[in-house]
């Protein structure tokens, strides 16, 4: 039994109930104990497929052929009983969003004390307690945190949670799919980490599902590249990383390096370069305050002297200029999302000033803002969230134009159709009547692209716009961006927490901290000087495909 390996996969087919085509197509991979394998490829191609397979968890009726095994073991031939006991006890699974796998009304304590119980009846509550918070606090989570619910927790802290309950009953492996997909660069290196530390401690192997390339080639030692089903390529790390064979492989270390190369300019920095000391800045933020006071309960509020106040956006100002893509980097929390809800005027300020094109903003009144909305427009990080599933395509799109009474309908049917072609979604005859659900991520958020500009506004505040995207698709989505910029003479405001996307794509860089911008310049001087030691922490810890 023990020359076999850990995990193995052989000639694996899956076809989903509805589907006619093989969601995975003749897979096969092995898994020795102590090994970090990692699975990349687009959205759809298969991975977290394989990951469900591992752990019996496919819809029943779909259709399976090849094999499993766990040390010789098939995982298709256990019973329900073997089926539970092996998931948790023999593999443990980390998900890609604990809040999804996560209780509510349970506290993190309960949910140990549950795991452990279902599966280990014969401890007591005191001895299950023990083996749990020592679990917790192999995962840096102090037992002082164990009476507290998911919510009052942030993501990194809840995914050390999911970590901790995949850890519970020593498993011999660990299948992690997408575990730091919603996480900041600086929590998802902690994660990975701690998760690659114990899995070396333990000697466990681990199967990394993940779609982003330079993170896999940090935390893992071997790598399969999956593409419509099929293992394209497998191989040590370093071997597939600087000599890859696969024409797809390829092409996903381009597109990887094509967001975080340093040699290339792919924005063109010169226009608003000539500009900028002459011109009088597009938008001005000056002293800008957004504080959150927290109320409480009766009892809290009649002992506190004072309310206790979040200090969202404490003390902001800078200038964007026109044509100028400005990034707005930081942590989930640091701030970035409400300074531009604030400038949006969707918050009112708490103090401070907002000048747009001579205008101060926290002056207007809801009417006249409503207005300006049409100059300043803005792009989500979730496109899927903001289109109306029951509204096609040409009508999201148009929505805007209604809204603002700037066209008649057939007026709005023509513009509609130019943007579509603009971002390139054509046939447009073919997407315009077509409903959110069945576009890709990437087309969804070109559709969420067309909307914001449909108004033709000057400034686009771009809150994450890529962040789901894999790496391909998120580079198209940037060039598009680039070259609709330079055709409708935009101005951006770039938030996100991608270090590479905003060195790839902004002229300068803004580092957001607490609520404060605790650094602001040129994107290379940033990156290659960068004064400040919060910035000098986020950029240590983005993972680098050093090739």
């Amino acid at each position: 039994m023990n020359d076999k390996p850990l995990f193995c996969v052989d000639e694996l087919r899956i076809q989903y109930p509805s589907s006619q085509t093989w969601a995975v197509d003749r897979v096969s991979f092995t898994l020795e104990k102590g090994q970090k394998l990692g699975l990349v490829g687009e959205s759809g191609c298969g991975k977290s497929t394989i990951g469900k397979a591992a752990m019996g968890l496919l819809p029943k009726l779909t259709q399976i052929e090849g094999k499993i095994e766990f040390q010789g073991q098939s995982i298709f031939e256990l019973n329900p009983e073997g089926l539970r006991r092996f998931r948790g006890e023999v593999v443990g699974l980390v998900f890609q969003d604990p809040m999804t796998r996560l209780d509510p009304l349970m506290t993190i304590g309960d949910h140990c004390l549950e795991t452990l119980q279902a599966h280990r009846p014969q401890l007591s509550r005191k001895e299950a307690k023990n083996i749990a918070i020592k679990t917790l606090e192999k995962v840096k989570i102090p037992p002082n945190r164990w009476g507290q619910y998911p919510h009052e927790f942030s993501g990194g802290m809840r995914q050390r949670v999911a970590m901790a309950l995949a850890l519970l009953l020593n498993p011999k492996m660990i299948i992690a799919d997408e575990p730091t997909t919603a996480l900041d660069v600086t929590v998802a290196a902690e994660i990975l980490q701690e998760l690659t530390r114990l899995c070396e401690e333990d000697d466990m192997g681990l199967l990394l599902i993940s779609h982003d390339l330079a993170m896999v080639g940090e935390y893992c030692d071997r790598l399969a590249v999956m593409n419509e089903g099929q293992i394209v390529e497998i191989g040590p790390m370093k071997d597939i990383l600087h000599h890859p064979q696969h024409h797809y492989t390829k092409s996903l270390l381009k597109a990887a390096l094509h967001v975080q190369v340093e040699e290339e300019e792919p924005i063109d920095t010169e226009t608003w370069e000539e500009d900028k000391p002459t011109n009088t800045p597009l938008l001005t933020v000056n002293h800008l305050k957004q504080y959150f006071t927290l109320e409480g309960n009766f009892l809290q509020q009649f002992f506190s002297k004072e309310p206790q106040v979040i200090k969202a956006v404490d003390d902001v100002s800078f200038d964007l200029y026109s044509g100028e893509i400005l990034g707005l980097v930081g942590e989930s929390g640091c701030g970035k999302s409400t300074l531009s809800r604030t400038i949006l005027q969707l918050l009112k300020a708490t103090a401070g000033n907002i000048n747009f094109l001579g205008e101060e903003l926290t002056q207007l009144s809801e009417h006249k803002m409503r207005l300006k909305r049409r100059e300043i427009q803005m792009i989500f990080q979730d496109p899927n969230a903001c289109l109306n599933p029951l509204m096609t395509i040409g009508k999201s799109i148009a929505d805007p134009l209604f809204i603002h009474q700037l066209a008649t309908v057939e007026e709005a049917k023509q513009q509609v159709y130019e943007m579509l072609e603009r971002v390139k979604l054509t046939p447009v005859e073919d997407y315009y009547d077509r409903y959110p659900k069945e576009l890709s991520g990437g087309q969804q958020q070109r559709v969420a692209i067309a909307r914001a500009l449909i108004t033709k506004p000057k400034l686009v505040i771009c809150d994450e716009p890529v962040s789901m995207l894999d790496a391909s698709v998120q580079a198209r989505v940037l060039e598009l961006m680039s070259d609709l910029k330079n055709e409708f003479e935009l101005t951006y405001l770039f938030i996100t927490h991608d270090l590479w996307v905003a060195r790839f794509f902004c002229h300068r860089i803004a580092v957001m901290n607490q609520g404060k911008i605790v650094e602001i310049g040129e994107t290379e001087s940033i990156f290659k000087e960068p004064r400040h030691s919060y910035t000098q922490k986020l950029l240590n810890a983005a993972p680098l495909l050093a090739i």
